[in-house]
Formats: structure tokens, C-alpha cells, sequence
């Protein structure tokens, strides 16, 4: 009997999908992870057309009767959870806890969207007309397609979808092709938990067949990406031609300030937290520190200190404070990323070695402001640190950037942490704590290349993408 953990497409309510594709666990060497299907766009077609079919019914559903089914498919999710936990870590490679947070991210997500069936839509206006009201209300877009990343196989599809369905709009949903499995839970989830047959659908396969015919289609009323700048740009150049909605959620290159008044020992566990947590494998991961002279030996010492802390292994292995890199090409990436750098004159002090999958957490300082490393998203445990001379060209230096995703200064001046946070040319802003993680509740989302800067994603502000705005005057 095959046990092996089998991903499926979600068309129409029913889950298919021959086994096709091979996904092997990146800590374990010849361990399969999963199985999933290779979808066509034939898979696509049928999909948006369930989807198109099932959306005016879906829409018609009383808000607290669709806030409700996400409830329970929140509930579904941390039912399951020791068991969705354990797939995304042998398909990503992240550690059982940050599996764990993760899932239980993506249960606190369809709890929230699953909450906004009860709250209230729209406005009350006053008119200048006698006898007259004003109303507003927001619309569903139709059908909406979502393509994820395999960085977070589950919160990120998550975020996406509840948003989407509260709303009143239909989904299809293009997972990672690295890690089909976490979707095929959320999907389950779902199912099992009454979303009609048509409203929520996954395709799997490859971006450039199912990514690529999701955002060609006319039905697709919108487009929500999150992925490289390249493919991203790419996307939107197709839904722009056809005046299609387009949210992307691309690139970072984050960086952190730290100032003499910082105490060095906390900077640095901020820094690293930022820098090597989750495998260094996020969008709002830090990689470039700028440090001012009178700290930078001893913020040095103490970063260097706690990458030695950061050990990379198995994730399931109890102990294991950083995972595997997800694939060989990320693997291949970092190494690069490094050797470069290195070959180019910077001095590495820690790290940067690789052992199969697990690549140790790399520290690199001399670099010219102009090195790649510097400038180039690594998606990698690789922290670059440069010296500058005071707070306004550390300033300066994290606005140069063409990525703005999020920013961190690490002070313990109230004056230089405001003036940060309004003049820091990022949509996320972080005063002695790590750039990488968000709070749900809160707006998501970047500027220059990091993002379409039009829609945020997460909180009460992540619906505005899939509705639109209708006004209407009623008379007496």
C-alpha cells in the first residue's frame, strides 16, 4: 500500500490528479516527500469555469454564513495540525516550530477573515440633496486567480484566499510546485469544512503552464502574485493589458541600521533573528546592516556569536534551530552569493559552508555599497555589514535600495527612531525588532520593486483588492 503524502487539484469539489511529480524531503537525501499532479491548462479552463459558475451563488451567501464555513475550516486546521506541520517541514525544510507557528498562522488568518462576517460594510453618508441617502458598498471582483511561493506553503495561500472568499469572490489557486502538500490541507480544510463545489480550486504544476494561463484568462478578475520581481513584473505586464486588477508582492533587500547607542548584544540577536531565522528563505528577511563606527567591532563579535547559535539541520530533529535550504538551485544561489562576494574582496567571518542541503549562516563585512551581495536579493541566511559614518548616510544607505519591503534601525534614541520611521523609504518599519514578521491584523506590503504599491495584503485593509466600491443615492 502507497502512504506516501499525495497532493491533489480541487476543481469543482472534487480532488484529482494523477501522480506526476516527485518532491523529495531537502533534509533527507532519497526521501520522498510528496507526490503531486502536473496540471494542464486544460485543468485551468475547467477550474475557472467551476469557478465563474459557482461565484454570483457564492456572493449571494449571507456574509456570517460565508464567515462561518472559514471559522470551521480554522478549526479543521489546528485539529490537524501536528500532521500539516510535519508534511510542510519534510517538503520546505523550515524546523517543526516554525512549521508549527506557521500553520497556526494560516488557522489565525481564516479566523480573522472568518470574524469580518459579522462586521459591518460600507457607509452611511450625508447628502446635500433633500431627502436623499447615501450608501456605499464593496462589490466581489468575480473570479480571482492567486499564485504562492514556497517559502510559506501555508499561511501565504491562506492570506490570500480568506480575503478573497469573505469578499464574495470565487478562487483559483496556483500553488508553489516545491510544496503542493500544504496547500492540498488548506484545500482540504476547506472542502471539509462546507465551501460550496467551485468557490475555492487548486491547480498544481508549472508556473509558466498554470501560472502563466491563470493570468491570461479574461474570466480572471484579478491577480494576486507573491514571488521574484521578475516573474511578478512579467504578470503584470499581461493583466495590465487587459485591465485586469494586479497585486504583487515581490523582492526585499532589507536592511537595518545600528547606532552607536544600541547595546551590541541585542542588535545582534535582532539582526539574526532577521537574518537567519526561517532559513533566511523570507521576503522580509534581513540581509545588509549598516553600523556606526564606535559599535561596529563589537556588534561584529556578538552577530558572529549568534550565527554560531543558528546551526542548520533536519527540522524534525528536536534541537534544530534552523533549517535546510528548500532546493539544490537555492542552495547553489547562496554558495554563489558568498564565493562572490569573497572573490571580490569581502572578508566572510563566519559561515557560508554547505553540507548537502544545510548551508550555515554566512557574515560578511568590507564590501564595496555597490556589491551584488548588497545589493541583490539572496533569499539566504547571508547578512552583509557595512560601516557608515552617522545616522543620516546609514539613512541614506537603506533608502538606496530599489527594493523597499521593510527596514529596522536598532537605537535607543526615541528622536532617531521616529525620524526612521517617517523618512525610511519601506512599507514596514521596525524599531529594535526583526524585519521579518507581521502581525495579521496589520497592512503587508512594500514600495519601488518590492511591491505594486496599490493593495496591501492582511488585515481589514486586504479586501479593498478584491472588492470594488459602488455608491448609491436612494430617495424619499
Amino acid at each position: 500500500m502507497n502512504t506516501t503524502p499525495t497532493a491533489q487539484h480541487l476543481i469543482n469539489g472534487e480532488f484529482s490528479g494523477e501522480p506526476a511529480v516527485k518532491r523529495m524531503n531537502p533534509a533527507r537525501p532519497g526521501e520522498l516527500a510528496c507526490l503531486s499532479p502536473a496540471g494542464t491548462t486544460g485543468d485551468v479552463d475547467t477550474a475557472i469555469t467551476a469557478a465563474a459558475a459557482a461565484q454570483p451563488r457564492w456572493a449571494a451567501f449571507p456574509l456570517p454564513k460565508r464567515g462561518a464555513i472559514l471559522a470551521q475550516a480554522a478549526n479543521l486546521l489546528h485539529e490537524r495540525r501536528d500532521q500539516i506541520a510535519h508534511d510542510l517541514v519534510c517538503e520546505e525544510g523550515k524546523t517543526l516550530a516554525e512549521a508549527l507557528g506557521e500553520v497556526g498562522r494560516a488557522t489565525d488568518v481564516m479566523r480573522y477573515f472568518g470574524s469580518l462576517g459579522w462586521a459591518a460594510t460600507g457607509e452611511v453618508l450625508p447628502s446635500s440633496l433633500p431627502g436623499t441617502t447615501i450608501t456605499t458598498r464593496r462589490e466581489a471582483l468575480g473570479v480571482v486567480g492567486l499564485i504562492t511561493p514556497w517559502n510559506f506553503p501555508i499561511a501565504i495561500p491562506a492570506w490570500k484566499s480568506a480575503p478573497a472568499l469573505i469578499s464574495g469572490n470565487t478562487v483559483v489557486l496556483k500553488p508553489a510546485e516545491l510544496t503542493p502538500l500544504s496547500a492540498t490541507h488548506l484545500a482540504r480544510a476547506l472542502h471539509d469544512a462546507g465551501v460550496p463545489a467551485g468557490v475555492f480550486n487548486v491547480v498544481h504544476g508549472k508556473g509558466r503552464v498554470v501560472g502563466d494561463a491563470l493570468a491570461r484568462d479574461e474570466c480572471i478578475a484579478g491577480l494576486s502574485f507573491t514571488g521574484s520581481t521578475t516573474v511578478g513584473l512579467g504578470l503584470q505586464e499581461i493583466l495590465n493589458a487587459r485591465r485586469a486588477r494586479v497585486q504583487l508582492e515581490m523582492g526585499g533587500k532589507n536592511g537595518v541600521l545600528v547606532l552607536d547607542d544600541a547595546a551590541p548584544d541585542q542588535a545582534a540577536k535582532v539582526v539574526a533573528a532577521g537574518a537567519f531565522g526561517l532559513t533566511g528563505q523570507a521576503c522580509t528577511a534581513t540581509s545588509r546592516v549598516y553600523v556606526t563606527p564606535a559599535i561596529k567591532q563589537a556588534f561584529l563579535d556578538a552577530l558572529v556569536a549568534e550565527a554560531r547559535t543558528y546551526a542548520p539541520g533536519d527540522g524534525l530533529e528536536a534541537g534544530t534551530r534552523m533549517g535546510v535550504v528548500v532546493s539544490e538551485s537555492q542552495l547553489d544561489q547562496n554558495d554563489a552569493a558568498v564565493r562572490g562576494a569573497v572573490a571580490r574582496g569581502a572578508t566572510l567571518l563566519h559561515g557560508g559552508t554547505t553540507n548537502g542541503s544545510r548551508f550555515t549562516p554566512a557574515v560578511l563585512t568590507d564590501l564595496d555599497p555597490s556589491d551584488p551581495a548588497v545589493t541583490d536579493e539572496i533569499f539566504g541566511p547571508v547578512v552583509a555589514v557595512l560601516e557608515v559614518g552617522d545616522y543620516e548616510s546609514g539613512l541614506a544607505a537603506i533608502n538606496a535600495s530599489r527594493y523597499g519591503l521593510t527596514a529596522g534601525i536598532c537605537t535607543d534614541s526615541l528622536a532617531k527612531a521616529t525620524d526612521f520611521a517617517e523618512r525610511a523609504q519601506a512599507g514596514v518599519i521596525k524599531v529594535n525588532r526583526p524585519t521579518a514578521g507581521l502581525d495579521l491584523n496589520v497592512p503587508f506590503g512594500g514600495v519601488k520593486d518590492s511591491s505594486t504599491n496599490t493593495f496591501r495584503e492582511q488585515g481589514r485593509t486586504a479586501v479593498d483588492f478584491y472588492t470594488w466600491g459602488k455608491t448609491i443615492y436612494t430617495g424619499v
